[in-house]
Formats: C-alpha cells, structure tokens, sequence
C-alpha cells in the first residue's frame, strides 16, 4: 500500500554490480556472460585443436604432371633446336669457305702468272703427245720426205698411200702387238713410201702410247728380231702392190715420246727375203733409204715445239 505523498514506483535494492559485467550487465550467471568471458579468455589458454589438410583431388594432381611433361618436353625442344642451329652454322661457315677458297684459285689461275720449269715441260709433252691427234695425216706422214742416196745425192721417197688406222694388234706381228697391247697401246697408223727409182718399199707404222713411261715400258720388251714388226701395206697399181709379209727384208723400230715408230722395207719386184742372199741386204741401199724415212717421221712427232708459252695466257704475265 502507497503512502500518501510518496511515490509510486518500487524501492529497488542497490546491489553492487558484479566485477566482471561494465555496468552490471549482463547479469551474473547468464549465458551472454558466460559468452564474453570465453572471448576475453586468452588464446594462448585455450587448447591447440590440429588442423586436417585436405589431400588434393586427383584431377589436379594429373594437371600437374602434364604440365610438367610440356615443360620437359617444351625444354627438349629447345634444347634441339640450338643443336640444329649450331651445325647449320657450321656447315654454313664450311660452304662459305670453300667458296671462298674456289673464289681465290679462279681468280689466282684467271690471272696470268709465269709458268714453272715443270709446267713447261707438261705442256712440251702433252703437245707431242696429241700430235697424232691434231697434227693433219700429211704433217704425219708428208707426202715427200728427202733421203741422203748413193754417192751422197740428195733424192726424195714419196709416198704411196695411206692405211687405215688399226688397232695395234692388227697392224703388228704377234709378239709385238701382245707386247704394244699390255701397255696400252691406242692405235696404229701406217703408210708406205717408194723411193726416188721405186726400186725399194717403205711402210712405216706409228703405234701410239697413253705417254712417255709407257712407250719405254713396250720398247724395253719388244723382241730384238728384225723378221717382225709392223705389217706392210700394199696399194694396188703401185710401187707396192706386190709389198707383203714374205717380201719384207728387214725390221726395227724407234722410240720417241709417246709414239714406236715401226718400219719395215723389202723390193718393189716381189722378192722375198729367203730370195736376196744376205751380203746383197748389207751392201744394198734399201736400208739406208728405209731408215732415213723413218728417223724423219720419228724427229717430226717427238721435236719440242718450236714456242713454249712463258705465262698461263700467253708470253704476257
């Protein structure tokens, strides 16, 4: 019950506010209470609660190793490449080089320059050599050909005609044409001369070597037989229409250069040699006559040239 002239409101009891709360709330013994003093517990008092890792799913495990096998991939790649580029460069270089080098020895050999002694002597043997070649068929075997005769008079053999070139081995006797063929030999030319009274024939035979060396190499095993050699050739409704093996008198031969120089000589009236006794060949003019043709034919093919060039271009340097 009121009291007259107070007030209506209750007396409330003045408690203390507890020492954890500001203001005296929450109240003690609440949950909000029992909230804050957990969150001003330090976190050092609390205890430690360890933490699960959570294992990677297998997708990116997979990922990872692709990605790796390109990287190693992508590295081998490069790897290759720089060997490539690097033997590029060095065959480049290698090709650039031997340009060069060829660039320097044409524009060495293009300029004319002396020659030496041994360039001069392979142009004296090469230009004897190819004579057979280049030289006409009347520089070979010229039409007239002087001879010292009897009593030292000056007389001429003319020649009949010329043979077809043959291989070496037709054109000789057996023992001599197996010898010419060991070595090489390219081929026989052949033609046959009358002296100035056309009492004697001449056929002279010129077997062609591939060089010097091997010329000497047949010369040295070439029988020394005067009954063989080249054979004779006959032209009908000549001097030596009746020229063949059986009336051939005598045989030689000599060497020069690359060329023998085969000759054979017998009697324009058909004798054979088991006719003409042996003091009428010694004492006769027919070898004379047949070994003055033939030395001439021989100088002629294995003279040096006349002009040996002093330069690569000429006799200008």
């Amino acid at each position: 019950m009121s009291m007259p002239g107070g007030s209506q409101e209750p007396r409330r009891r003045l408690t203390a506010p507890a020492s954890g709360a500001r203001g005296g709330w929450p109240p003690p013994g609440s949950r909000t209470s029992g909230a804050a003093r957990a969150r001003r517990t330090p976190a050092s008092a609390a205890p430690a609660v360890p933490r699960r890792v959570r294992p990677w799913p297998a997708a990116s495990r997979d990922r990872a190793a692709t990605e790796r096998a390109a990287r190693a991939a992508l590295e081998q790649g490069v790897r290759f490449r720089a060997v490539f580029l690097l033997l590029a460069g060095l065959i480049l270089v290698i090709a650039m080089t031997d340009v060069l080098i060829g660039a320097a020895g044409l524009v060495h050999e293009s300029g004319s320059r002396p020659l030496t002694p041994a360039e001069q002597d392979r142009y004296v043997k090469d230009e004897i050599a190819g004579r057979w070649r280049t030289w006409p068929a009347t520089l070979v075997f010229p039409t007239e050909l002087q001879y010292v005769g009897l009593g030292g008079a000056q007389q001429y053999a003319r020649r009949i005609g010329l043979a077809p070139e043959v291989p070496c081995r037709a054109g000789t006797d057996a023992p001599v044409g197996t010898t010419l063929a060991e070595q090489g030999c390219r081929t026989l030319l052949r033609a046959t001369y009358a002296d100035q009274t056309s009492t004697f024939v001449i056929t002279v035979g010129v077997a062609v070597l591939g060089d010097e060396e091997r010329r000497m190499a047949a010369t040295s095993r070439l029988a020394v037989d005067d009954r063989v050699g080249v054979r004779p050739v006959a032209f009908p409704g000549t001097a030596a229409a009746l020229f063949g093996a059986a009336q051939r008198q005598r045989n030689a031969w000599i060497g020069v250069g690359p060329y023998v120089v085969f000759l054979t000589a017998g009697y324009a009236d058909g004798r054979t040699r088991e006719a003409v006794a042996p003091e009428e060949i010694l004492h006769s003019e027919l070898w004379p006559v047949a070994q003055s043709v033939a030395g001439r034919i021989a100088r002629a093919l294995g003279d040096e040239p006349s002009a040996v060039p002093q330069c690569t271009q000429g006799n200008v340097c």
